[in-house]
C-alpha cells in the first residue's frame, strides 16, 4: 500500500536536495545551475591542461596570457568566461569549443 507521500525513499543526496530545495525555489535552482556550468567549464580546463602535461604557466604562455588568468578560469566560482578565451584554450589543447542552447526545462545539466 502506498503512503500519502508517494516519493520513493532515496539515499541519494542530490535527489534529496533537489526535491527539498531546488524544486521549491526556482531562483535557487537557477543559481545552482549557473554554478554547475561554471564548475564544469573550470573542471574541463583543468583536466585537459593536466592531460596535456601543462602547468598553468605553460598554458598561459601558449595563449599569451598570465598564469593568474588560467587560475581564475580553473576556479568554479569564476563566471567571466569569454568565448574567445575558451576558443584559444581549446585550440592549444587540440580541442574545439562547442556551445549549445537548451530549453530551460532541460534538467540534464543539473549535477546536484
Amino acid at each position: 500500500m502506498m503512503s500519502k507521500n508517494s516519493h520513493k525513499k532515496t539515499k541519494n543526496a542530490g535527489d534529496i536536495l533537489r526535491r527539498r530545495y531546488l524544486e521549491k525555489d526556482p531562483e535557487l535552482a537557477s543559481m545552482v545551475e549557473d554554478h554547475m556550468v561554471n564548475l564544469k567549464i573550470a573542471q574541463q580546463i583543468y583536466d585537459l591542461r593536466i592531460e596535456a602535461n601543462l602547468t598553468q604557466k605553460d598554458l598561459a604562455e601558449k595563449i599569451s596570457t598570465t598564469p593568474s588568468v588560467i587560475s581564475r578560469l580553473e576556479d568554479a566560482d569564476y563566471d567571466g568566461h569569454s568565448l574567445s578565451m575558451l576558443k584559444k584554450i581549446a585550440s592549444v589543447l587540440g580541442k574545439r569549443l562547442k556551445v549549445e542552447f537548451v530549453d530551460k526545462e532541460d534538467q540534464s545539466l543539473q549535477a546536484v
